[in-house]
């Protein structure tokens, strides 16, 4: 199973996503959000993490000339997209980029698990509404998904065992449920770890 740590910010993160090897760790790179990071900041954190670790670049509705030079100039290596990008847009990233290209879409009704599915990104993740607001949605609406798909939305230690054990996704997403008080937390990173090997 894919996990993701999203939302890092500082070197004490990178440090113990180095420990725990989360297989992606995503930045974000929208500035009027909380947890933005600028590109040279990633470029900075970029270098303390371990190799083995995919940098995920997360865009809403950005210029595609950008999200394409960052990935070229190696900034990033996964670009998932947040906003309102079209399957156009998806589809002209695909085509002159090599790098995975992520799209999330917010799950609030059938005809979003719909969009989900015939997203042309490599890889969808399926959230709540809005995005990166931390809440759980209705999860019985990816009873009929035969896509894999990336489960992000409220995942935190109180409910990540149940979320892998009913849902099966390919992977998962965190970024609150492993914070306290805004910030990175060592030890809920690494017990949301451990809760993920004991679900599966």
């Amino acid at each position: 199973m894919i996990v993701k740590f999203c939302g890092l910010r500082r070197g004490e993160d990178i440090l113990a996503v180095n420990k725990i090897k989360p297989d992606l760790a995503g930045f974000i790179l929208v500035p009027d959000r909380r947890r933005y990071v600028s590109p040279d900041k990633v470029c900075e954190l970029r270098k303390l993490l371990d190799k083995d670790i995919k940098v995920v670049g997360v865009f809403v509705d950005e210029d595609i000339e950008v999200v394409k030079g960052l990935i070229s100039d190696g900034t990033i290596d996964i670009a998932q997209l947040h906003g309102n990008e079209s399957e156009e847009y998806i589809r002209e990233l695909k085509a002159s980029c090599r790098a995975t290209i992520i799209k999330a879409v917010g799950i609030h009704d059938a005809k979003d698990v719909e969009r989900a599915e015939r997203s042309p990104a490599d890889i969808v993740i399926v959230d709540s509404p809005g995005g990166g607001t931390g809440d759980v949605f209705n999860w019985s609406l990816l009873q009929k998904i035969k896509r894999p798909y990336i489960l992000a939305g409220g995942l935190n230690c109180d409910n990540i065992v149940e979320a892998v054990r009913t849902l099966s996704p390919y992977g998962v997403d965190v970024s609150s449920g492993i914070e306290t008080d805004g910030y990175k937390d060592k030890a809920k990173m690494e017990a949301f770890m451990g809760l993920i090997k004991k679900g599966i």
